[in-house]
């Protein structure tokens, strides 16, 4: 019997992260909130999660949603980059965000 495994991807500042092609946020009007759809899983991201990945769409580097972030929340780069970084190696490793 084979076993196969998986590389993990590793997250790095020049990471460009997007949704997998079977992952999509959308909107549910009834409750009011986004949404992360997945086959057979729904998650509801809170609001900073949610603003994470909505910069998760290919072109934004992890170092440039980092400086994004920190401008939406008036924060310092440095206290929110771990933070981020940690969430999205958590999403990729849970196979929903590509690196």
């Amino acid at each position: 019997m084979g076993s196969s495994s998986r590389q993990r991807a590793i997250l790095s500042e020049q990471s460009r992260p997007h949704l997998k092609r079977y992952v999509r946020l959308q909107y549910d009007p009834v409750r009011g909130a986004w949404a992360v759809l997945s086959p057979e899983r729904v998650f509801w991201p809170d609001e900073v999660s949610l603003d994470i990945l909505k910069l998760c769409d290919g072109r934004h580097t992890v170092f440039q949603i980092v400086d994004e972030l920190a401008g939406q929340y008036d924060a310092a780069r440095e206290d929110i980059a771990p933070d981020v970084e940690q969430f999205l190696q958590e999403w990729s490793d849970r196979f929903l965000v590509t690196l």
